[in-house]
């Protein structure tokens, strides 16, 4: 695998979880971020495309 095809980690060093066990830095639930090493690719993309999602909901 070419290094530009690997999933980065969508961390931003912001590190807390709210109420909804939600990271407040990289929209990724506990369990995700929890998980995150051992994923195959497609599962990142997948945590991505929800990342994407909690970002979508929390816009002002």
């Amino acid at each position: 695998m070419k290094v530009r095809d690997k999933v980065r980690s969508p961390c931003v060093s912001v590190c807390a979880l709210d109420a909804n066990d939600i990271c407040i830095g990289c929209q990724r639930s506990g369990d995700e971020i929890l998980r995150w090493s051992t994923m195959t690719e497609d599962e990142r993309r997948e945590v991505l495309k929800n990342v994407a999602e909690r970002e979508k909901q929390f816009q002002i």
